[in-house]
């Protein structure tokens, strides 16, 4: 019987699929010999995508509650963290970072010829989900008090979002709101959590005062007519590519803004070529898609019999959802822009494998708590087991 966690993993392999054709489409030049399918097998997005449907699959066969959720405070996720953010920390070195466009996000991978590379900020992403599903469910009985409740948990979220700010400001935020919304799912009181926005506001404003060009785009956000040659190009030529697609498109690989004219076509403004050659078609595809993630996750949500695989199923669904709204308001210029991909359908390899495997975590607790049900294994006390079933 196909169940929430096999329509889940079904709908990622389809994104996948869209991607790979969608970003070889916008990566066409004009010397190129179209959209073959022998150029795209060949193509190494093709394989960041079955790497990133192995990924899923691996993910999940993994009892996430078993591997992660330690009876230690912290255990291996703590780790996780650690690790992931001693790496954030490596691609600040010279030498060892890598930068592009001017942001030095990535470490390289193995020799400068290969051109692989891997991004941090997204392992500081998903760990940061599993550590605060985590600390939610073993501190469960005092995250209303800030002192041994929220108050570990926020420092280290603090740290966390302090050091991706640095060179990733969009992820950083993204990472912030969707800890928070943890939080307060995990019990933390709502005022304790509002204590935090003045200075979070606070550490936002200084790191956009002090950058350029994030200054720059947020004046283009507010006028992008004012300098339509400068500052205000990217989001004018993005607007283009969604006006010219129309109702149906130009057509699969007939776009015109890719040619030189859209910046960042194949990463974060991808949306806008998809919309040039699909039309809204295109963009009912791209929601529809992400609304069965969105639905059948909030299926394995509710199905869930302990508190860390639901809030963890929560982190992840937040973090797809509002990383998917913040990429499609950016193109739709209903946002200053920001250097944050569309799950799953940006090119990134990175960005590729660790959302497939994290969604594939999602999956396999919706199989292991079918099983749980099947033999009479649950979480939940007794008398909470008698009044759902007699209700």
């Amino acid at each position: 019987m196909l169940r929430a966690g096999h329509v889940l993993q079904l709908t990622v392999v389809a994104m996948l699929g869209l991607a790979t054709i969608a970003v070889h489409s916008a990566g066409m030049t004009i010397d190129s010999s179209g959209l073959g399918l022998g150029s795209m097998l060949h193509s190494r997005h093709t394989v960041y995508a079955v790497l990133a449907i192995g990924s899923m699959w691996v993910a999940s066969r993994v009892d996430t509650r078993k591997v992660f959720r330690s009876r230690v405070l912290g255990g291996p996720v703590l780790w996780l963290v650690c690790v992931s953010l001693i790496l954030v920390a490596m691609t600040l070195i010279p030498g060892m970072g890598r930068s592009v466009n001017g942001a030095s996000r990535w470490l390289r991978l193995g020799p400068g010829l290969w051109g692989l590379s891997f991004q941090p900020s997204e392992l500081v992403k998903w760990t940061l989900v599993l550590a605060v599903a985590n600390w939610c469910a073993k501190r469960s009985g005092v995250m209303k008090h800030f002192g041994n409740g929220l108050g570990p948990c926020l420092v280290l979220v603090a740290v966390s979002c302090g050091l991706v700010m640095i060179e990733d400001l969009g992820t950083a935020v993204l990472i912030g709101l969707v800890a928070v919304c943890m939080l307060i799912a995990g019990g933390a009181r709502w005022w304790h959590l509002a204590l935090t926005i003045p200075p979070a506001a606070g550490a936002v404003a200084i790191a956009i005062a002090q950058s350029p060009f994030r200054l720059a785009r947020l004046t283009a956000f507010l006028d992008p007519w004012a300098d339509p040659m400068g500052t205000g190009y990217h989001p004018i030529q993005s607007m283009l590519a969604i006006a010219q697609g129309g109702v149906l498109g130009r057509g699969l690989g007939n776009g015109i803004q890719k040619f030189g004219y859209l910046p960042e076509d194949t990463t974060d403004f991808i949306f806008a070529i998809i919309c040039e050659e699909l039309g809204m078609a295109g963009v009912g595809l791209v929601v529809g898609l992400y609304l069965i993630i969105v639905w059948t996750a909030l299926g394995i949500a509710r199905d869930c019999r302990d508190t860390f695989s639901r809030l963890f199923v929560l982190g992840v669904l937040l973090t797809v959802g509002m990383q998917a709204v913040i990429n499609i308001a950016v193109v739709t210029v209903m946002m200053p822009t920001k250097g944050i991909a569309l799950p799953l359908l940006s090119a990134g390899g990175t960005g590729w494998i660790l959302t497939a495997a994290a969604l594939g975590l999602v999956a396999g607790l919706d199989d292991t708590d079918h099983v749980g049900v099947a033999s009479g294994e649950s979480d939940m006390p007794r008398d909470m087991g008698s009044v759902t079933s007699a209700t």
